[in-house]
């Protein structure tokens, strides 16, 4: 395998920033950068990378003023897929997804089965020294590495997505004790990890399910790929949102208690409607991340006899799971992802930022 002397990169030299008495906005900076390659530790790989994903959280660190462990200059992304040209021997020429959260898999929280919010985990693009997935290499350990050994017609590239999007849903359900037979609502249904935490659900027996956005041609998407009814939020208030479910509800007999809600909109709006379609032993999963604050009667909870739970990320041994459920096509991928040269992360940045596309873009190395 070709080992090269430096890894070419885009770097977050710096953030978006907003002085917060004038109001003036500092455009962030994403600029080509080449480092070189570091010596590996032992238990370390050195990944080529086929494709890198273009997350919700990569706009948040850039555009939204969220902070990352390592400061800038930074290397972004997370959702990674690539084949290992060097460090532990056994490793070399296999093809991996690197799971976005990589954890120490020694301390306490790792043993007690949490190991996706391990305190010392690496996470790229954000915790991981300087490195990240918008590169042409990157040093990782190889313990949680998921090797892929068949693609099924599946490019490399194309399966970088599992990091995150579509294992991200897979904890959520787990961590919310989902059941087959358990009716679901998620908010958010459209976004890039909306449309597989609706593919996984179904995969898992869940149902009915009942999707909400502001996008009805993400809305339209969501019913051909497994959705049962859909509500368009766009001119309604959580309030609104509620009393379109409740007439839903009642029309079609749905059941009045036990609603598994997940709501990865990573909005406000789509928060308070979350937390306002909560009933009776109902199941707020917490997936999408906003910096913005929300009010919420919390003796709800007691009258409802209801839960919310918050979800970070996916344990690595889940990935295979996933995986094998994308492979046997019980999860469509294709219909959710683009692939744009990696040169064009600039634009790929603001369209993801100002105007998400319908499909997901992955950004593939040609700097």
């Amino acid at each position: 395998m070709s080992v090269p002397d430096t890894i070419h990169c885009w770097q977050m030299t710096q953030p978006t920033r907003k002085d917060r008495e004038t109001g003036e906005v500092t455009p962030g900076v994403l600029e080509r950068a080449e480092v070189p390659v570091p010596e590996l530790k032992p238990g370390e790989v050195l990944v080529e990378v086929a494709g890198c994903g273009v997350c919700h959280t990569d706009l948040g660190y850039f555009y939204g003023g969220v902070p990352t462990v390592n400061q800038p200059p930074l290397t972004l992304g997370h959702e990674i897929s690539g084949t290992v040209v060097a460090g532990e021997a056994d490793m070399i020429g296999k093809e991996v997804i690197i799971p976005a959260v990589m954890p120490c898999g020694e301390c306490d929280m790792c043993k007690a089965g949490r190991g996706n919010r391990c305190l010392a985990q690496a996470m790229p693009g954000n915790s991981w020294g300087n490195w990240g997935g918008f590169a042409s290499h990157i040093p990782v350990p190889a313990r949680d590495l998921c090797v892929v050994e068949s693609r099924e017609g599946f490019e490399l590239a194309e399966l970088a997505v599992v990091a995150d999007a579509c294992t991200t849903p897979y904890q959520a359900c787990m961590r919310g004790g989902l059941k087959a037979g358990d009716p679901v609502i998620i908010t958010g249904i459209g976004g890039g990890v909306g449309t597989y935490m609706l593919q996984v659900a179904k995969a898992l027996g869940a149902g009915p399910i009942i999707g909400i956005d502001i996008d009805q041609a993400k809305l339209d998407r969501a019913l051909e790929y497994g959705c049962d009814h859909v509500i368009n939020s766009s001119e309604l208030d959580s309030r609104g949102v509620k009393g379109a479910f409740k007439a839903m509800s009642k029309e079609h007999r749905f059941p009045r208690w036990g609603w598994k809600i997940f709501e990865v909109s990573g909005v406000a709006p789509g928060q308070a409607t979350a937390l306002d379609l909560m009933g009776f032993c109902s199941t707020l999963i917490v997936v999408g991340y906003t910096p913005a604050k929300s009010t919420f009667m919390l003796s709800k909870l007691m009258a409802f006899d209801a839960e919310i739970v918050g979800t970070w990320g996916c344990l690595p041994e889940y990935y295979k799971p996933v995986l094998e459920m994308i492979l046997d096509g019980r999860v469509q991928l294709k219909p959710f992802i683009q692939k744009r040269p990696m040169s064009t992360i600039a634009e790929a940045f603001e369209e993801g930022h100002h105007s998400p596309p319908l499909q997901r873009i992955i950004l593939t190395p040609d700097f």
